[in-house]
């Protein structure tokens, strides 16, 4: 069997193009720099303890003291062993990071493409409008890399699913297991759980179309293999998938066991998030429209004024300096929709958009009605708030819909199908599939939409929109009507230039179509300037958010908490108790933890328990329960409004024998008996744990000790010497599912007491006491893990043996 280079050839090319592009746009990363992204900023100090330990044991913790008093690294950038398909992963994202991300889109879009049976050339400039698209450019500059990671690798997804239906039904089936695993292995389950909604509605398709064409059994025959795959690739990340849910339940994603808010108020205990909560960043309906035109509404929060900005020249006017102007602006939004904060227009390209429209008469089909099934389902999704009934039923009725935030970002699944849609149009375009007559009326029609709605926004504008932000009342108040006529002003400014923009895009790209038509341009050159037409608009827009300047030198990505003078105080204590950041928002705020065993930290599923005595104590300056949190420092801020460490005399220490035992009847009367509470003579013991202790009266034995004499995130030992049996307190948080405890090395029980610490009883004599982190979750996610990688190694080899075997045959 002779391979056939000349078919491989332009793929190599492609890819290589694919590579080169990734690094011109991310071109800091050749001299070292690395993006400065404020998410990674935040994970990098949640993540500095464990990354240490592995650095410095080559073993991995899964356990952190460096946030919220001590939690699992599952969420952390855990490393499990066996996962085999995380080293494929890492394998394809070779480049330096944030180019990996943006190759990953440009390849995994360029296959979906050529399983669709589009042209490469028209697959590359595909994959190049998917991989620009805004958002997707935007995250990377933020720091959502586990986003960016799951979205990158949906077209792959996709790809083995319609090439299982095509009946390729091995190929089909190896590239969805491998796809999906690598889809789980991203580990952004929000992205994942979108695209399910996505492949369900092509699936909804499919089906009422094998009805109609009588193919009922090859449909549900590849359905049946498309769940195997899955499974397997379920199987390939069970350690994680395991892991992450055994967590979700302890954290704020879980169901709290209180019943009442920290005001006394009835808590809506409802498993999953709150409806506020979900529908916070809910995209406007008129501001869909970014999708279009970028700064159809402003652009982004921090959007730069005009050059001849109206705002300016009121403000000069007045009588401010050009630098009391410039300090004004930055608290002024150009943008002008109902969003709290808006990082940037989620903005597809004029050129893709007007390419869709065209599809559209041109694409039947399949293709042509999941995709526009799917794009006003997700569209109406994203608006939230502003479309109340569907998102209402989604929250109450569609299982786990509920469990994610921020609702706008569902438009990553426009991001994907609309670039689909636009280019399989144009290969029905570019090819003899329609009548040269159809192609005229098809192009003629959506130019005049297209362009025609732009126009009508540009003439106008502004009878259509008063540019009005909900936040202008404040400017009118405090500076005057002309100063807020100015400001709105500046945002019409804003919106001409933009849609005067992708008003030329339209008339372009329809001018490249039209002469191609006529043959005045080939083919060839038709799609190279489509390509040149998609980068310059895409890329245009792009760098207007991220670009060089978010660039820095690698350490201060790496070390992105510089010590101060607190710091350096703290770090002379080799003892091993807990900070409390009080300069800050503590709880929303990594710093403390790259240095510190920190109270707070910076998550989005934090520990439930510690997040209620935070909402409880905590936040009202509660000092019993930072005694009992072990906290020896609290970061305050000087009279000079410097930090400063306040040692703390009335902590805990890391364990103590307590005098009494005050029962709690459930969740809420343990939270509450906390208040004003001597914790170091009382403990507080739910009845389900009463049993646990001796019938008898524990009698304190005031010669009694106990102290912590070896430390490790995921090991401690403590020494106890006691006449009588005790009941001790650890200043160590409880988590059931991983912690076992041990005296003399013998397996004992342990349970919890003031609502979030660890508790047991100490018999007398002298007694070692161990905990040790020993999650049987990753133990057997590792198995299963295992198991399934074999499964899927063994169907590669049978599959690959019998179409070679197959081919001999033939030949």
């Amino acid at each position: 069997m002779q391979f056939n280079y000349k078919k491989l050839l332009p793929h190599l090319v492609v890819f290589v193009l694919f590579i080169v592009t990734s690094l011109a746009y991310f071109n800091p990363v050749l001299q070292g720099k690395k993006i400065f992204q404020s998410d990674i900023v935040q994970y990098t100090g949640m993540a500095k303890q464990q990354n240490d330990f592995r650095k410095n044991t080559g073993e991995e913790t899964f356990w952190t003291d460096a946030a919220f008093g001590g939690m699992p690294t599952y969420q952390l950038g855990a490393k499990y062993p066996n996962n085999y398909i995380k080293e494929l992963d890492l394998a394809i994202r070779f480049l330096p990071r944030p180019a990996d991300y943006l190759f990953l889109y440009f390849i995994g879009m360029y296959i979906l493409f050529l399983v669709l049976k589009v042209d490469y050339k028209l697959a590359f400039l595909g994959a190049l409008a998917f991989g620009f698209s805004t958002y997707l450019i935007i995250i990377l500059g933020v720091g959502h890399n586990a986003k960016a990671h799951a979205i990158a690798y949906m077209p792959l997804v996709l790809s083995g699913i319609f090439l299982t239906f095509q009946s390729k039904y091995l190929w089909g089936f190896l590239l969805l297991t491998v796809a999906m695993g690598l889809e789980l292995t991203a580990n952004h389950f929000q992205m994942t759980y979108y695209l399910m909604l996505l492949v369900i509605i092509i699936g909804i398709v499919y089906l009422i179309d094998a009805y109609k064409k009588k193919e009922l059994p090859h449909f549900f025959k590849a359905v049946g293999l498309m769940c195997i795959s899955v499974i397997i690739a379920i199987g390939l990340n069970a350690t994680n998938i395991l892991a992450t849910k055994e967590y979700a339940d302890t954290s704020t994603r879980g169901k709290s066991e209180l019943t009442i808010n920290a005001n006394g108020t009835p808590k809506d205990n409802k498993t999953g998030l709150d409806y506020d909560y979900i529908t916070e960043y809910s995209y406007g309906k008129l501001e869909s429209f970014n999708l279009f035109i970028p700064r159809f509404m402003g652009g982004s929060s921090t959007e730069d004024f005009p050059e001849d900005s109206k705002t300016v020249e009121t403000l000069l006017r007045m009588g401010a300096s050009p630098q009391e102007a410039n300090q004004m602006l930055s608290q002024i939004p150009m943008y002008w929709g109902d969003q709290s904060f808006v990082g940037a227009p989620a903005y597809i390209g004029a050129v893709i958009i007007f390419l869709a429209v065209l599809a559209l008469f041109l694409v039947r089909g399949r293709l042509k009605w999941w995709s526009v099934s799917a794009f006003i389902l997700i569209l109406l999704l994203s608006w939230g708030k502003n479309f109340s009934g569907l998102t209402e039923f989604f929250i109450d009725y569609v299982p786990l819909y509920n469990k994610f935030r921020a609702v706008s970002s569902i438009q990553v699944i426009l991001e994907l199908i609309i670039p689909i849609l636009a280019v399989v149009g144009l290969h029905q375009f570019f090819n003899n599939f329609e009548r040269e007559e159809e192609k005229k009326k098809a192009l003629l029609y959506s130019t005049g939409i297209v362009g025609g709605l732009t126009l009508i926004f540009i003439l106008f504008k502004s009878t259509l929109f008063d540019f009005a932000s909900p936040y202008d009342s404040y400017f009118r108040e405090e500076m005057g009507l002309p100063f807020l006529e100015a400001i709105r002003e500046d945002r019409m400014s804003l919106f001409t230039s933009d849609a005067i923009r992708s008003l030329i895009f339209v008339i372009l790209s329809a001018a490249v179509l039209w002469f191609f038509m006529k043959g005045t341009l080939k083919k060839g050159i038709a799609i190279a300037g489509l390509c040149v037409l998609v980068l310059v608009d895409l890329v245009g827009v792009d760098r207007r958010y991220v670009n060089e300047d978010d660039f820095v030198q690698a350490r201060l990505v790496e070390e992105p908490f510089q010590k101060n003078g607190a710091d350096i105080q703290i770090l002379e204590d080799d003892g091993h108790f807990r900070v409390y950041d009080a300069t800050t928002n503590a709880f929303n705020s990594a710093r403390a933890s790259f240095y510190h065993n920190a109270l707070g930290g910076y998550h989005a599923a934090k520990p439930g328990r510690i997040q209620d005595l935070f909402e409880f104590y905590i936040s009202q300056g509660n000092i019993g329960i930072l005694n009992m949190m072990n906290v020896r420092y609290i970061i305050a801020q000087n009279k000079n409004g410097g930090p400063v460490a306040q040692r703390n005399p009335y902590a805990n220490g890391n364990a103590w024998f307590v005098d009494n035992v005050q029962p709690a009847e459930n969740a809420d009367q343990e939270i509450r008996l906390l208040d004003s509470l001597d914790t170091k003579k009382t403990a507080v013991i739910n009845k389900e744990f009463l049993s646990k202790i001796p019938a008898k009266n524990v009698a304190r034995d005031s010669t009694a000790s106990i102290e912590l004499v070896s430390y490790k995130p995921n090991y401690l030992v403590y020494e106890a010497s006691t006449k009588t049996e005790q009941l001790a307190v650890f200043s160590e948080v409880y988590y059931s599912k991983g912690w076992n405890a041990y005296i003399n090395g013998k397996p004992v029980e342990y349970f919890r007491a003031n609502y979030v610490l660890r508790a047991m009883i100490v018999p007398e004599g002298n007694n070692k006491i161990e905990f040790k982190f020993e999650p049987k979750v990753i133990q057997t996610g590792s198995t299963i893990s295992t198991i399934s990688s074999i499964i899927l190694l063994l169907i590669l080899l049978s599959g690959l043996y019998f179409s070679f075997r197959k081919k001999e045959i033939k030949n």
